[in-house]
């Protein structure tokens, strides 16, 4: 349930609005792993993060590029989910895997630094779960040297959720999985 769900986030608003250029390949040759960790053990969920972070720098990049934490279960209050956030850059620091994998961020309750609650940019990084999502630092650059303004990414994406503005995000979002 938590990965099809997860799945049908990817496709129908991660790909299906364009908010990441990059998602469709692996999603389509299926390089994506989806880890569910349930329960609301942090400890755990360490021992999750640094598996995970040791099976994905270990593979090759044409069989998998990327992996998807899903926390069903815990770190709803975003501010937590920030300090988890903020903690397994620590791991990746300690595994020495810092420019090898890198940690991107989806949460149910996203919000970037300056804006409200309910600012429509904010659905741009906005999950069916809490997330934490595992990149592959080689495919994060070859997609950065073969997509034209990759700068541009974050401005289209906010203008996008403008153009289709907040109530129909939000129908997206709760109606669309």
């Amino acid at each position: 349930m938590y990965i099809e769900k997860t799945k049908n986030w990817l496709e129908k608003i991660v790909i299906g609005l364009n908010l990441c250029p990059f998602a469709k390949h692996p999603f389509k040759s299926d390089k994506i792993r989806y880890i569910v960790h349930g329960g609301n053990d942090l400890n755990i969920l360490s021992e999750t993060l640094v598996a995970e972070l040791r099976t994905l720098a270990a593979a090759d990049s044409v069989e998998l590029e990327t992996t998807l934490i899903i926390i069903p279960d815990s770190l709803f209050d975003f501010e937590d989910y920030l300090n988890y956030v903020d903690f397994s850059e620590q791991i990746l620091e300690e595994l020495e895997l810092e420019g090898v994998i890198q940690v991107a961020s989806f949460h149910p309750l996203y919000q970037f630094d300056g804006t409200k609650t309910d600012d429509v940019e904010n659905y741009t990084n906005r999950s069916p779960y809490p997330m934490l999502h595992l990149l592959k630092e080689s495919s994060v650059s070859w997609a950065v040297d073969n997509f034209p303004d990759v700068d541009d990414i974050p401005n289209k994406n906010i203008e996008t959720m403008k153009g289709l503005g907040i109530e129909k995000v939000k129908s997206l979002l709760e109606f669309g999985f």
